[in-house]
């Protein structure tokens, strides 16, 4: 019988595990992700069914720093694209597999947002493209390279970058394109709060910041719709919260002791992070004083491998947690509580990104493949799919539902899932629920 448990209200004390140290953050962000000659393994083919109880073969301790470090390209978007576009096959478009490839020049894909029938690609050039239809559709330049995370908010878009700024966009017509209009934290908040000696938080032995910047990498973001947050994860172990109306940083929080991997805004009210550290923490906003502040109310997970990508199935409430030792863990929303309702085991290296739509699972790892998970009644996810195809551990993933009307008639969902990797390329698939 599989064993499930509830989380307790407030996390344990005196771990047994030891912790991470800061010297090891540029390791443990990008968790030992690449194999060694003799680990080379063949890769399977096609459709394989089988449940969440396949053991993994856990990875070895090595990640080259300077595999992620790449060079700045200065590149202009508008001038001749780097990029190539090539179809899975000839002839129609197939009902589930690979549609085709976007393939660059130079340059590993560190970000990908889906909006409408619009994708956003980012790397570690400065610059951010955008596809529509499978056709390069137009592209913005940033100051800064390594565009770690993309998320879209209406008619913004918003980046994070490597040097622990969050750009804004609008898109201002074909004739301007993408124009950028602000950046997080807004120069004239900055300007105001670094007046005050109060404002400025210690970092590093003898430097000091104000609290409303990042001081390095912005790893991640997730929105808010409903409340109209954003929030956004850093290397430097925090993670602050956006009011998007008017720009203004309204919190920091000090979330752990390593770098923050994934922030999601999830469901009832709850916000998930996932760090290097090896934990997965939930917080939620509460009235303390006459103050709102973002309180952690559980500690699911508290463990050696790092937590690299958490995502949320916000309408059954299911969260999952990928870890640097190929699992992922998930948990489902009980009364008053969050269960642990089971471990699932498919890849061979580190999961680093994952993505949830409908009853699907997509987890993307260094193993170089994407598994695709259904979530059946009782805790079980059957495996329907692992995609292959890339050369390189796979950094990103994004999904948004087919709805060009031109389905039989089944009524079953379909998918369109982008995978984004360090072999430089973004591979489109094409899915079901009934595959």
């Amino acid at each position: 019988m599989k064993n499930k448990t509830n989380m307790p209200l407030f996390p344990p004390e005196n771990s047994p595990r030891g912790r991470a140290k800061l010297g090891d953050l540029f390791h443990k962000s990008e968790p030992n992700i690449l194999l060694t000659a003799d680990q080379q393994h063949d890769t399977d083919t096609g459709s394989h069914h089988r449940h969440s109880n396949v053991s993994p073969t856990i990875s070895p301790n090595s990640s080259p720093v300077n595999y992620f470090m790449s060079p700045v390209h200065n590149a202009s978007p508008f001038s001749k694209s780097p990029w190539n576009f090539s179809l899975a096959r000839d002839g129609p478009v197939p009902k589930t597999g690979l549609i085709g490839s976007l393939t660059r020049e130079e340059g590993h894909v560190y970000s990908l947002a889906s909006s409408g029938d619009l994708l956003y690609t980012g790397s570690d050039s400065r610059n951010i493209r955008v596809w529509k239809n499978l056709s390069e559709f137009s592209g913005f330049k940033s100051s800064s390279g390594l565009v770690k995370a993309i998320v879209v908010s209406g008619e913004k878009i918003f980046t994070g970058h490597q040097d622990g700024k969050i750009r804004v966009w609008k898109y201002s017509g074909p004739k301007k394109a993408y124009k950028r209009v602000g950046s997080l934290p807004t120069t004239r908040d900055f300007i105001v709060r670094s007046i005050n000696p109060g404002n400025y938080v210690e970092v590093r032995r003898h430097r000091n910041v104000p609290w409303i910047k990042h001081y390095d990498v912005v790893s991640c973001m997730s929105l808010d719709e409903e409340q109209g947050l954003l929030y956004s994860g850093s290397w430097d172990k925090t993670f602050k919260v956006w009011r998007l109306s008017d720009s203004k940083c309204m919190e920091s929080v000090n979330a752990h002791d390593d770098a923050v991997n994934s922030v999601v805004a999830g469901f009832d009210g709850f916000v998930f992070t996932g760090s290097a550290d090896g934990s997965m923490k939930v917080w939620r906003r509460e009235l303390v004083g006459k103050e709102t502040k973002h309180m952690m109310v559980y500690m699911l997970l508290n463990q050696e491998p790092a937590v690299t990508s958490v995502t949320v199935n916000a309408t059954d409430g299911v969260v999952y947690a990928g870890s640097s030792d190929g699992l992922v863990n998930f948990w489902e929303r009980r009364k008053h509580t969050l269960g642990h309702d089971g471990v699932i085991r498919g890849h061979k290296q580190a999961v680093l990104c994952l993505a949830a739509a409908g009853r699907l699972l997509f987890s993307g790892s260094a193993d170089k493949s994407v598994c695709v998970w259904r979530r059946e009644g009782g805790g079980i996810h059957s495996c329907l799919s692992v995609l292959t195809g890339h050369d390189g551990p796979i950094k990103c993933l994004a999904v948004h539902e087919k709805q060009d009307g031109d389905d039989d008639g089944g009524g079953d969902k379909e998918w369109v899932v982008y995978s984004g990797s360090l072999d430089k390329s973004v591979k489109l698939w094409r899915l079901s629920e009934k595959l």
